[in-house]
């Protein structure tokens, strides 16, 4: 027998009263740290990648290598956005979780 179709817009509908909550796992402060520690990490690397293209860059600049000069502004411009996303990572994050919490 097919169910009818408000009953399955009802099924769509149903909330399952699920929303994230701190302390719920052990182990969470770990798993804090552990992230802060990669994102850290990810800085510092996206540190040395911008000072390696920007050496790049400025090399291909004196010596005339157009290629080598293109591809150190590329990684100046890659490091900086990672950067940027790295910095932004937990305000991005929240920011989305909010704006998911409101659909309803």
């Amino acid at each position: 027998m097919p169910i009818p179709l408000a009953d399955r817009a009802i099924q769509l509908a149903y909330d399952p009263g699920i929303s994230p909550k701190g302390g719920g796992l052990p182990g969470l402060s770990v798993l804090k740290n552990v992230v802060n520690s990669i994102n850290l990490f990810g800085i510092v690397a996206v540190v040395g990648a911008l000072a390696v293209s920007l050496a790049v860059w400025a090399w291909g600049h004196h010596t005339g290598g157009h290629q080598a000069e293109a591809n150190g502004k590329k990684g100046a411009t890659v490091a900086a956005g990672a950067a940027l996303g790295l910095g932004a990572a937990n305000g991005i994050v929240a920011f989305f979780s909010a704006l998911g919490s409101q659909v309803q």
